[in-house]
């Protein structure tokens, strides 16, 4: 899917998230100012959930649970040691009654089930500043 503007971005992530379901893990991967946080919010949205959506880039997992399904957001951007997921009880959200949205996942690649849906968001400077590209993969497997 191509994204031209930030509203394209939030809207791909709204329909996503309507078909998604307990048990679902999307690992969201790009770089910095790709619009992974734009993503994360129209993915919320898409889950019914009102609270204001923002990366939990210093907690490691946000929980959401006033939608129709409780949203785990993770960020793995500053992890710096497996142990850190161990600690936080990271299978209990993998495997609970939620929707995980794991963004820079591919940090932790190895502990994330193979069932996973994986989301790449690359910018293309050529085509223009607000130019997105977004594929959704399924059974990726990422060195970190």
């Amino acid at each position: 899917m191509n994204s031209l503007n930030e509203k394209d971005t939030h809207d791909f992530a709204f329909n996503l998230a309507q078909s998604a379901k307990k048990g679902d893990i999307y690992c969201l991967i790009g770089d910095l100012g790709t619009g992974k946080t734009i993503f994360s919010k129209g993915f919320a949205l898409g889950l019914d959930i009102t609270e204001e959506v923002t990366s939990p880039t210093f907690n490691i997992v946000s929980v959401y649970d006033n939608g129709r399904i409780p949203l785990y957001h993770f960020d793995m951007y500053r992890i710096e040691d497996i142990e850190e997921l161990y600690n936080i009880g990271f299978e209990e959200y993998f495997y609970g009654d939620g929707v995980c949205l794991i963004e820079w996942a591919n940090k932790v690649s190895n502990e994330i089930p193979t069932q996973a849906k994986w989301i790449y968001i690359t910018k293309d400077l050529n085509i223009g500043e607000n130019f997105r590209k977004i594929e959704v993969k399924q059974h990726v497997s990422i060195s970190n």
